[in-house]
């Protein structure tokens, strides 16, 4: 049994207020992309506040959405992000969001039933950005091995 599972912050600047008609298109799919990473194989929870998604909770500023995931593996997340109907919404995301000049998506290696908060997944995305990829910071392009427990 696996001793530590992959946690995922991706991060997105809004091209227009989140319930404009721009983003309208988007805001309709959200509950059947979260629905479809639940039901994905190798997801283990999603953060989320009372209206079933993140979007309200803004760490980055109003006009940045969250999405803190944790996942199996590497090759889970993987598979739901480019092998699942999340690559349709994924292949439009210039219409929603604007793009960043810094990596927007970083992972890190957890103990498995560790949850990770906001203030972590930011560390991380800083360290990320500051070091590039590391074992405590890195992307899908670049992903690390769990760690080894002795």
């Amino acid at each position: 049994m696996a001793d530590h599972e992959l946690a995922q912050l991706n991060i997105a600047r809004l091209r227009a207020p989140l319930d404009s008609p721009e983003l309208a298109d988007f805001v309709a799919q959200l509950p059947e992309i979260n629905e479809l990473a639940e039901s994905s194989p190798g997801f283990v929870w999603r953060l989320q506040d009372d209206s079933g998604d993140a979007t309200a909770l803004r760490p980055y500023g109003d006009d940045v959405i969250v999405n803190l995931t944790v996942w199996q593996s590497v090759e889970a997340l993987r598979n739901f992000t480019y092998r699942t109907g999340h690559l349709g919404p994924l292949r439009r995301r210039r219409d929603w969001f604007v793009p960043l000049d810094a990596p927007h998506l970083v992972l890190w290696w957890i103990p498995v039933g560790q949850r990770p908060d906001l203030t972590e997944a930011a560390d991380r995305l800083d360290d990320l950005r500051r070091h590039g990829p590391t074992p405590e910071a890195f992307t899908l392009r670049e992903p690390f091995p769990a760690p080894v427990n002795a």
